[in-house]
């Protein structure tokens, strides 16, 4: 925050004073606002409200760790908003939210590599990693890509409701007293999970079966292609999806990425590029450019999709549906 104000300070110098002060004020307040939900939000969870203080990584598990918890829990996600997960290192305040918190899920699988993170979860015997229980579990549900372990698992709804599973044991096992309750809820959740699974297959089913073939900006949509694009038991489903960027996006991109994609292109048909709304544009921009130079009609979707962030108050579930019609939206015709 500091060095954003000595930004403004320095940038608006040659301003005249009066008009400078008051561009700088209120730039300070556009600060202030967007930091002030979430500062209020994390002095709530501190409270002592009596209840079992609960914090996720991200939003994905959130949002179950909510449904299930109900009013038993103060539920609070560690990484908010558009922040890449993959890289995401604690900042002032984490360490407090960490110390205080009963329980901490995380999704593990690498997701989470920031090297302060990742120490702090690995060492810690309050942290339970539910994509390292789900491999345990269900070895043969989980991806890879290049021989390293994909961990965008929420991308499957059905292999998602597996957290939710996990979330509700361990809620049973600090809080016996809320069996019942948390028992209620978790079986509720479970099945508006189910319920949503079918409706995104059937919704991208709807695609027809030539065209179900797509590009996004990274390789985090893997779970999807196989659960929804995909005919059932197929046994090349990977080569209905492509990225220019692996499982945590860099911005990284070579010329033999960019053909690799524009060949991609050719073979399929394809004319639209699926933007992800965490992840920057310039690897779908130069493909795109590099495509238009070859004569191809390509174009990136304005409606972007969510896989590591998801966008505001957004609900895991609903991120999931958006998706679905943006995709069949966008790959239904040609």
């Amino acid at each position: 925050m500091l060095k954003k104000i000595h930004f403004v300070q320095h940038h608006f110098l040659k301003i005249p004073q009066r008009s400078a002060i008051i561009i700088f004020f209120l730039i300070l307040m556009v600060f202030w606002g967007c930091h002030k939900p979430d500062r209020q939000l994390f002095r709530s969870w501190m409270d002592d409200s009596k209840k079992i203080k609960v914090l996720s990584t991200i939003k994905q598990i959130g949002d179950l760790v909510a449904d299930i918890g109900g009013e038993r829990i103060d539920s609070l996600v560690l990484i908010r908003g558009a922040l890449d997960p993959h890289y995401y290192e604690l900042v002032k305040g984490d360490g407090e939210k960490l110390e205080h918190a009963d329980l901490i899920f995380y999704n593990g699988l690498g997701l989470e590599h920031g090297a302060s993170l990742f120490s702090w979860l690995h060492l810690n015997n309050k942290a339970t990693a539910l994509g390292d229980r789900i491999l345990q579990q269900f070895p043969e549900r989980i991806l890879f890509k290049a021989e390293i372990v994909d961990p965008h698992i929420w991308m499957d709804v059905s292999i998602w409701a597996v957290a939710g599973d996990l979330i509700f044991q361990q809620l049973i096992a600090i809080d016996p007293d809320g069996a019942s309750y948390y028992r209620s809820r978790a079986l509720l959740l479970r099945e508006r999970m189910e319920r949503t699974h079918r409706e995104i297959l059937e919704m991208v089913h709807q695609i027809p079966e030539a065209r179900r073939y797509f590009v996004t900006s990274h390789d985090a949509f893997q779970y999807f292609t196989r659960s929804y694009l995909a005919e059932k038991d197929e046994i090349n489903w990977t080569q209905r999806f492509a990225a220019p960027e692996g499982l945590a996006p860099d911005g990284q991109l070579s010329p033999v990425d960019i053909q690799r994609i524009i060949n991609y292109l050719k073979w399929h048909n394809i004319s639209t590029l699926f933007a992800e709304s965490n992840v920057n544009l310039d690897s779908l921009n130069k493909i795109a450019d590099a495509g238009r130079d070859l004569g191809l009609c390509v174009q990136i979707c304005e409606e972007k999709l969510f896989a590591d962030a998801i966008d505001g108050d957004l609900h895991y579930l609903d991120m999931m549906l958006h998706n679905a019609k943006v995709i069949s939206n966008h790959m239904s015709n040609p």
